[in-house]
């Protein structure tokens, strides 16, 4: 039977006068139930954070960290700590690349040059995934364990636009390539009451299983 959990995302709005400065949200489960950690958050601002070089490692038949966030240009390398053989991919619209069967460190980087949800996979270790947000924005954070986030904000001399998009995304939304958005009237920025929006989560993925017959091949180096 499959379970849909709900939640609410508080946004605990700034007034005006300090718009340019930040932003600070809260991600609560529904009926108050408990926080929620590591929701990725981000605004429209027109905001642009510049390019970096970051790393997604494997360990344990696991990549760390399982959640990445990137500005558009930047590049990662995926080093294999383990003991065994990665075949790392991705199919994802935002990017889809593939690094064949490798120990070690690839030759060159991979370049992430547009925004959106890039999912990640191991061909020989099914259970492996993880996630790469691009943004184009440094409006952007994940909320920490008491499920709260500040997101900075830059405007400038400029006036906010009539809306601004929010944008809330969690690995386990149950479509979980794209965020859930809310248009926020760039006026109600300057109310003291929450802005509520409502999403669902698929609940939590089983521990992982014995090896496969591929997955014990290579195990070892």
């Amino acid at each position: 039977m499959k379970i849909k959990t709900g939640l609410l995302l508080a946004c605990c709005l700034v007034p005006a006068s300090v718009l340019s400065d930040e932003l600070t949200l809260r991600v609560q489960l529904a009926g108050g139930a408990g926080p929620v950690t590591g929701a990725v958050v981000y605004l429209n601002d027109g905001s642009q954070a510049s390019p970096l070089r970051a790393e997604m490692f494997q360990k344990d038949r696991m990549f760390h960290p399982q959640i990445l966030i990137l500005p558009v240009g930047s590049s990662v390398d995926f080093p294999n700590r383990d003991n065994t053989q990665h075949h790392v991919y991705s199919f994802s619209p935002a990017k889809t690349f593939n690094l064949e069967l490798y120990a070690g460190m690839p030759e060159t980087p991979v370049l992430f040059d547009q925004p959106g949800i890039v999912e990640l996979g191991c061909n020989i270790h099914d259970h492996m995934q993880a996630f790469i947000v691009v943004a184009d924005t440094r409006a952007i954070g994940k909320t920490n364990e008491q499920g709260e986030v500040t997101l900075a904000l830059n405007f400038g001399a400029s006036q906010p636009p009539g809306s601004l998009s929010l944008n809330i995304w969690h690995p386990r939304l149950p479509d979980n390539t794209r965020p859930v958005i809310q248009e926020i009237d760039a006026a109600s920025l300057a109310n003291s009451t929450a802005e509520i929006v409502s999403i669902e989560l698929k609940p939590e993925p089983r521990n992982e299983g014995p090896l496969d017959h591929l997955q014990k091949r290579f195990r070892e180096l």
